[in-house]
């Protein structure tokens, strides 16, 4: 139920549960997770780009796997619900929607770190019209990539939001045409690829956790991210490629 497709330095990796809207069963779980094992395990994958087979992002979870009893599985140990949403990782991971990624699914969207949503998407937390709560990241990440009181109203209101009003708060990075998610999203992930791919993920470790800190703090971790590469091959690659006016030949070491 989890494709996983090596493009260059790219990961893509699609839930392939159409006929379930792509539902989080323990499966998917365990595949998504497993997948994200291969990335980060992986020197020569720099990039995932994470999507969904049909019409639909993901919907969620499983809500007859929910109703037999079967809630725990999915959910990991180390992931979290979808194997996803508490994954700890060093690299970057696109979200490509071309279709609707509700519940749980706009959950999995707030997990990653870049977002690319043709206008046939959209987001939204329905749980309250279940009598649940959105238990998987969704209450406190929302209000982090939209507006407060935004947020407050897809909570409360259980009613999604559009690919494009999503675009328009900064939620969506940028938006697309029905049916070009994936190839916009890996666009996106080969602009990010010409880059040191050391450099980039200490990049997005620090911004991850320096969120809240103050600014003697955050440039503490800054240093020290740069002490860090101070140490590998890449950070000599870099300026003696600018030097002698060629492209960089990264090792990621």
């Amino acid at each position: 139920m989890i494709e996983f497709e090596v493009r260059g330095h790219v990961a893509v990796i699609t839930i392939n549960r159409p006929e379930a809207r792509n539902a989080v069963n323990g499966e998917v779980a365990a595949g998504l997770e497993a997948a994200i094992d291969r990335l980060e395990d992986d020197d020569d994958l720099w990039i995932g780009v994470l999507t969904g087979a049909g019409s639909v992002f993901c919907a969620g979870a499983d809500l007859k796997a929910v109703s037999e009893g079967r809630g725990r599985e999915i959910s990991t140990e180390r992931g979290g619900f979808a194997g996803y949403v508490l994954r700890e990782r060093t690299k970057p991971i696109i979200a490509a929607c071309d279709g609707p990624a509700l519940a749980g699914g706009t959950e999995i969207v707030l997990a990653s770190d870049l977002v690319i949503a043709s206008t046939a998407a959209r987001f939204g937390v329905p749980e309250v019209k279940r009598s649940l709560v959105a238990a998987a990241g969704g209450l406190f990440r929302l209000q982090k990539v939209l507006p407060r009181n935004v947020a407050t109203e897809l909570v409360l209101t259980g009613d999604p939001i559009s690919a494009e009003r999503a675009h328009e708060f900064g939620m969506v990075n940028h938006l697309c045409e029905p049916g070009t998610a994936l190839d916009t999203a890996l666009e996106l992930a080969e602009r990010i690829a010409v880059n040191a791919p050391l450099a980039v993920r200490e990049s997005l470790g620090v911004m991850r956790a320096t969120e809240g800190l103050d600014d003697h703090e955050a440039m503490r971790l800054s240093n020290e991210a740069m002490g860090r590469l101070a140490r590998t091959e890449d950070f000599r690659e870099g300026p003696l490629a600018f030097i002698e006016k060629r492209a960089p030949e990264w090792k990621g070491r």
